[in-house]
């Protein structure tokens, strides 16, 4: 493979590229492209929406011009086609809740030479922190699921199971999906006690309270009760160390029926561990906030899966804009 030669301008441009991120994040922070909606406004009048200084809106709304996230029209400001779908919150498709996700891990990543040096993290977990990163984690993980998962569930056969597993679902996205892709599906979300709000609230919008239950459980610690014929783990294993992987599989391998299903949903490295470049990256993310999370490759978690007694393990290809990809065996 031939090795990228860089320019300097192209050196310059990613490292000063966080002042776009400082310009996105600002504005969905203060929500200004709902603020401006589907009209045109000034910026006199987004600048006393927000209560915030002419200069400073004016500045900022000009740079969301050049960004291309805002079009200004004979002096007035209107969202783009593609802020009105994924930044303001009157859309189904808005994702400021992952953005605000990422501005809370903004800090770390500044101080990545420490945790580099040290090997050490330097913030608390996004799911133990408090609540407002809570939130925004949770509802963050949604948004890039409601994405991904109507491309992710179709390609998995579930027509002949019963009863799904969703270990460390969160708002429990998923289940919500596999079981409107298939009827006679039932599924229980098990996770900690501080996400059954987040849970419970999102289930309930989709009509699957009858369907879809929440258990309380911390799957590094505690059994995981009853009975199924699929499980599902998605982006769960990143944040712990291969030991408590491997217990984490082993733990869903033992509540699965004989011939069942076990899918892991993760950021899979190639087997030199240097590649693709979100999760080479997103291991970098794990370093700064987890004790021994990691992005694993697909040899490793195919090893994991195999210690556990699956069978017949493959990877099933799927698009995505982070490099996630599936790997499937049977019990």
């Amino acid at each position: 493979m031939a090795i990228r030669q860089w320019t300097p301008g192209e050196l310059l441009e990613v490292s000063g590229f966080f002042w776009k991120t400082a310009v996105l994040h600002t504005a969905v922070k203060l929500d200004v492209f709902t603020v401006i909606g589907d009209g045109q406004v000034s910026a006199i009048e987004v600048s006393q929406q927000l209560k915030a200084d002419w200069n400073g809106v004016t500045r900022l709304l000009d740079a969301l011009v050049a960004m291309e996230l805002l079009v200004k029209i004979d002096g007035n400001y209107a969202n783009s086609d593609s802020s009105q779908t994924f930044l303001t919150k009157t859309s189904p498709q808005y994702l400021g809740h992952i953005m605000m996700h990422h501005h809370h891990l903004v800090e770390s990543w500044s101080n990545l030479d420490q945790a580099v040096q040290s090997g050490k993290a330097i913030r608390n977990r996004s799911s133990f922190s408090r609540e407002e990163w809570r939130e925004s984690f949770l509802m963050g993980m949604f948004n890039l699921a409601m994405g991904l998962a109507p491309q992710i569930v179709p390609r998995i056969d579930l027509s002949s199971r019963k009863r799904l597993l969703d270990l460390g679902g969160g708002p429990g996205t998923y289940a919500i999906h596999f079981c409107l892709e298939n009827p006679q599906l039932q599924a229980e979300v098990y996770d900690l006690p501080t996400t059954r709000p987040f849970a419970e609230k999102t289930i309930s919008k989709f009509n699957l309270t009858d369907r879809i239950s929440f258990v309380d459980g911390n799957y590094l610690e505690d059994p995981i009760p009853g009975s199924y014929d699929v499980a599902w783990l998605s982006h769960i294993l990143h944040a712990e160390g291969p030991l408590d992987c491997r217990s984490i599989i082993q733990k869903a391998v033992g509540t699965l029926e004989p011939e069942g299903l076990i899918i892991i949903h993760e950021f899979i490295l190639n087997n030199s561990m240097d590649g693709p470049l979100f999760p080479a990256l997103f291991s970098l993310n794990m370093l700064l906030g987890t004790e021994s999370g990691q992005s694993y490759s697909e040899q490793q978690l195919t090893d994991m899966l195999t210690d556990a007694g699956v069978k017949n393990i493959r990877r099933i290809p799927i698009e995505s804009p982070n490099d996630s990809g599936l790997l499937v065996g049977n019990t």
